[in-house]
């Protein structure tokens, strides 16, 4: 969403990593309280020739649930990670996973905010986000490798073939996992934020980990998102040219946040069909096939 790095840091409390209870311990149905009603151009897919829904995922102090969608027959399929944008595993993320099933993945979505809250039930976006600036970056990374830990022992999921995406939120974490996980093939991230006030919750921004990029990742940004301007893109972009990473960064001209978001009014079909072809073809060459 838009919001200023200044109020973002207004709302950074301080960290707690000692928290051991998870609040959420199953996703709700549905979109996201917040975003409701959604648009008459919202896109379903369903779920015909899939194995498709909820699952639980171990992970370090406890279990989160997730949602998993992949072909129902043959396998096992390249993997690929999805990211939650800022309103948690809703409708929408879901149906990216059935999305990326149906084109021969893999694809599943784990609840990152599990132990801080329920965002699914709030209405009220500067409640969102405060709940999401509790959420410990490192611990969503830790979060992430166990989830590639879970698929793996599905015997479905073949992690020599992995692949992440996520939105908003989850595209600024797909930067920073492709600098933590060196099994990691490739990444694309849908108008991830580039720059957050630092702290022990959010200790680096992508353009400080662009050097230590493990995999390459394509950008898909908007040239009118208030949120990420383009001097933040094009700071990032000379980082990354600099250090000789193979990664890409798109713009779309005249495009807000959210392009992707088909049941939000920031939905922009062109963009939005411009940008799933890109993404299946990054995969496809960086060896996530």
């Amino acid at each position: 969403m838009d919001r200023s790095d200044d109020h973002l840091k207004s709302l950074l409390p301080e960290a707690d990593f000692t928290r051991r209870t998870f609040v959420v311990t199953s996703l709700a149905a549905g979109f996201a309280l917040a975003v409701q009603p959604v648009s008459a151009e919202t896109i379903t897919t369903d779920s015909n020739g899939l194995t498709a829904g909820e699952v639980k995922i171990p992970v370090q102090d406890g279990s989160i649930p997730g949602y998993r969608a992949m072909p129902a027959s043959g396998g096992p399929f390249a993997t690929i990670l999805v990211v939650q944008e800022v309103f948690g595993v809703h409708e929408h993320i879901k149906d990216i996973c059935r999305r990326l099933a149906k084109a021969g993945f893999f694809a599943v979505a784990p609840a990152l905010y599990a132990r801080e809250g329920d965002v699914a039930g709030m209405s009220n976006i500067d409640e969102i986000l405060k709940l999401v600036a509790r959420v410990p970056e490192p611990q969503v990374a830790s979060d992430l490798d166990a989830t590639v830990a879970w698929a793996k022992g599905t015997g479905q999921a073949d992690v020599s073939r992995l692949g992440i995406t996520g939105f908003c939120w989850g595209g600024r974490q797909v930067w920073l996992y492709a600098a933590h996980n060196p099994q990691l093939k490739a990444g694309v991230a849908w108008y991830g934020v580039l720059q957050r006030p630092k702290s022990e919750m959010t200790p680096a921004n992508p353009i400080d980990l662009a050097p230590q990029l493990k995999a390459p990742v394509l950008g898909l940004y908007g040239g009118a998102d208030p949120g990420i301007p383009m001097f933040q893109i094009e700071a990032l972009q000379a980082t990354l040219k600099s250090a000789g990473k193979p990664s890409q960064i798109v713009v779309y001209p005249d495009t807000p946040h959210g392009f992707n978001a088909d049941y939000r009014p920031s939905y922009r079909p062109e963009q939005a069909k411009d940008g799933w072809k890109r993404m299946l073809a990054w995969f496809r060459e960086h060896g996530v096939a």
